[in-house]
C-alpha cells in the first residue's frame, strides 16, 4: 500500500510518532520511498535519529546526509502554513500526529492548543488545497476526549475531526480520514508510570474516583487502528478500536497484588469525565462494527454513503460498558508487561 510512497508524520517524535515510523520502516504496509518526521523539537528529532541508526553519538554523516535517507528529519511546525507547506511538497501519505495533548497544560494555555490542535490541521488541509498538492491521504489522529468534550483538548480535537470531514469536499483528489482512541498503557503520559513510582515509593496511590474507568489499549493496537483506517476507510470516515476498559480502581489492586499500600482518594479534577466515550449516541445511528473497529461514518450528507446506513450500533460506546474483571485487568497488564516487577517499556524503548 505504501510501496514507493513519500511520507510525512507530524509530530513524529511523540510517543505515537516513534512507534508508527517504526511500523513503517518494517514495511508491513509496504516500504515507503521515503519517510520524513517533522516536528519543532530538535533535541528529540536527534535523540530519535541516533536511536534508529543505532548509534551512541552522531557524526557530520548522520546529520549532513539526512535528505539521502529512507527516514528523514525536518524541523517545522503545525502552526505555520509556509513550514507546512513546505513538508507537504511531493508528499503521498500524511499522519498528523502533532497535538497538545495534556489536558491541564491545555486548560491552562487554551490558545496554544487552539494553534496546534486547529490551526496545524487547518494548515494542512489549506497547504494541500492552495497549492494543489498531490497528497493521496490525510490519517488526522483523535480522542475519545474529543467525544463530548469538557475540556479544551478534547474540544479543540473535535473540532480538528470536523475539519477533517469537511476537507474531502475542498480537495477532491485527497482522502481525510481519522482515528480516535483511548488511552495509551505504554506512554509516559499515562497513569500507570504514576502508579509505578508511588508504588515503588511504598505509595500511597492516589486516584481521583473509585467509579472511573478508561480505555485501555497499546501503542501498537493505536497504530494498527490507523492502519485500518489508511487501507480500508472512505472519504471522511472515522475508525475506532473496539478495546477492553478497566475501572482504574482494578488497574490500581492489580499493579499492588499483596503489597500494604495505602490508596488515597483525592477527587476528580478539572475537565476529568468518570467515564469516557468513543461514540456518542448522536454518532451511534452512524456508526457501524467492521471487523475489530467501529466506524463513525461523516456527518456531511455529501460523504454519506449513497445507500442507507445498515446496522448501526445504535448505543453509546462508553468505557462503563463491558468493564473488565479484576483477574482479568491483571491478566491484560501482564501480557503487556505493565506489572511493577517488570522492565516497564516505555515509548523510547520501543524503537528497536
Amino acid at each position: 500500500m505504501l510501496t514507493g510512497k513519500k511520507v510525512l508524520v507530524t509530530g513524529g517524535t511523540g510517543s505515537l510518532g516513534k512507534v508508527l515510523v517504526r511500523r513503517l520502516l518494517s514495511g508491513e504496509v509496504g516500504l515507503p520511498k521515503q519517510i520524513t518526521v517533522f516536528s519543532r523539537d530538535e533535541a528529540k528529532q536527534h535523540t530519535m535519529r541516533l536511536a534508529f541508526e543505532r548509534l551512541r553519538i552522531a557524526t557530520d554523516e548522520v546529520i549532513y546526509h539526512n535528505f539521502e535517507r529512507l527516514l528523514q528529519f525536518r524541523i517545522g511546525d503545525v502552526r505555520d502554513l509556509h513550514s507546512v507547506t513546505t513538508a507537504l511538497k511531493d508528499t503521498d501519505v500524511v499522519f498528523n500526529a502533532a497535538a497538545l495533548k495534556q489536558v491541564p497544560s491545555c486548560e491552562y494555555f487554551p490558545y496554544e492548543a487552539v494553534q496546534t490542535n486547529i490551526t496545524g490541521a487547518e494548515n494542512i488541509i489549506r497547504a494541500i488545497r492552495e497549492s494543489r498538492l498531490p497528497v493521496e491521504t490525510v490519517v488526522g489522529v483523535s480522542t475519545d476526549k474529543a467525544c463530548k468534550p469538557v475540556n479544551v483538548m478534547g474540544m479543540t480535537k473535535a473540532i480538528q475531526e470536523r475539519l477533517f470531514v469537511r476537507a474531502n469536499l475542498d480537495a477532491e483528489h485527497t482522502r481525510f480520514i481519522s482515528v480516535r482512541y483511548g488511552n495509551v498503557l505504554a506512554s509516559r503520559g499515562s497513569v500507570i508510570p504514576l502508579f509505578h513510582e508511588q508504588i515503588r515509593r511504598g505509595g500511597p496511590i492516589t486516584v481521583t474516583t473509585e467509579d472511573m474507568t478508561r480505555f485501555l489499549l497499546s501503542l501498537e493496537q493505536a497504530v494498527d487502528t490507523i492502519f485500518a483506517a489508511m487501507r480500508e476507510g472512505a472519504r471522511g470516515e472515522m475508525y475506532i478500536p473496539r478495546v477492553p476498559s478497566a475501572k482504574v480502581t482494578d488497574v490500581v489492586a492489580a499493579l499492588v497484588g499483596d503489597r500494604k499500600i495505602e490508596t488515597v482518594i483525592t477527587g476528580i479534577r478539572p475537565g476529568e469525565k468518570i467515564h469516557e466515550i468513543l461514540v456518542s449516541e448522536e454518532e451511534a445511528h452512524r456508526t457501524v462494527a467492521r471487523g475489530d473497529y467501529y466506524v463513525i461514518q461523516p456527518m456531511l450528507p455529501e460523504l454519506l454513503p449513497a445507500n442507507k446506513i445498515e446496522n448501526p450500533i445504535g448505543h453509546e460506546y462508553s468505557s462503563a460498558d463491558n468493564v473488565m474483571t479484576r483477574p482479568e485487568v491483571t491478566d491484560l497488564l501482564r501480557r503487556h508487561k505493565l506489572m511493577v516487577d517488570d522492565r516497564f517499556v516505555y515509548e523510547e524503548d520501543m524503537l528497536a
